[in-house]
């Protein structure tokens, strides 16, 4: 699996606010991730789509550079 900057699709599966972890569903392959809340650029909750990176640690893959599609629209006002 390739995880050095190789960004992945998926869906929050789950998400605890309260302990700060959760778990993504990656798009193309249906495999679950970890995720700590040290790894998210931006807030998450269930549902949200998001785009992530994989890094490996000693108990397997993890979820890193977290953040939600859609979120970041920038609209420049001197090109409207």
């Amino acid at each position: 699996m390739n995880t050095n900057n190789t960004l992945h699709n998926g869906t929050v599966k789950f998400y605890n606010t309260e302990r700060a972890y959760g778990f993504i569903t990656d798009n193309r392959t249906g495999k679950d991730f970890f995720v700590h809340v040290s790894g998210l650029i931006d807030p998450i909750k269930m549902k949200d789509e998001v785009t992530f990176e994989l890094n490996k640690n000693e108990k397997g893959y993890v979820a890193t550079n977290v953040r939600t599609i859609n979120k970041h629209i920038t609209i420049n006002i001197n090109n409207i």
